[in-house]
């Protein structure tokens, strides 16, 4: 594993603030920030606070971050851009009054998952997308307990690509997402674990 800097990457919209601390990266986001293309709200946002990096095929990044969410869509985890209309964002997000564990995965218009997961609030999150091949593969995880399964997705193995920490907070003000680190690592070695 490698730690990035934050200072190594690039905002693609400025946050409120943030701040470097002994612990990680405290961001807080702007009110209305968020990342959709068309489908089915009809609008496109691309104000998310993400902190990028190049993404090299043959790598695998990681993002931690604190889980304290309250408000209708607060969302954090891993942002994946090729160009404004070519993008994915994964991790928790604040749903209908749970957390949940998702995906959007835009190639022109967005497309949404998402899945509950009780009892990760106040807990370290993690998320990782692996590159390899034509795909992208993204896993995530709560403290050191199993890695599951969120999404595998096209990703053109010829593309220029950048990643790292996004959080966006669509409905309210005063959002501040705890990042906790930020590396590159080794992609996974397949799809499925070996049985």
């Amino acid at each position: 594993m490698n730690n990035i800097a934050w200072a190594a990457g690039t905002w693609t919209t400025p946050p409120v603030r943030h701040e470097t601390k002994d612990d990680g990266l405290y961001v807080t986001a702007r009110e209305n920030s968020d990342a959709w293309r068309t489908t089915s709200y009809g609008f496109i946002h691309d104000s998310e606070h993400a902190l990028l990096a190049p993404f090299e095929q043959g790598s695998a990044v990681e993002v931690t971050f604190r889980l304290n969410f309250a408000a209708q869509f607060d969302q954090a985890g891993v942002f994946i851009r090729t160009d404004e209309a070519t993008w994915i964002k994964a991790g928790i997000e604040w749903s209908d009054g749970q957390e949940s564990l998702g995906a959007v995965v835009t190639r022109g218009v967005s497309d949404w998952s998402l899945s509950p997961t009780p009892g990760w609030d106040g807990r370290l999150v993690t998320v990782r997308a692996s590159r390899s091949g034509d795909a992208v593969t993204i896993r995530a995880r709560v403290d050191e307990e199993p890695w599951r399964l969120v999404r595998v997705a096209p990703l053109d193995p010829d593309a220029a690509v950048s990643a790292g920490p996004f959080c966006c907070a669509p409905t309210r003000s005063g959002l501040t997402v705890h990042f906790t680190s930020w590396r590159t690592t080794p992609p996974d070695a397949s799809l499925h674990p070996e049985s």
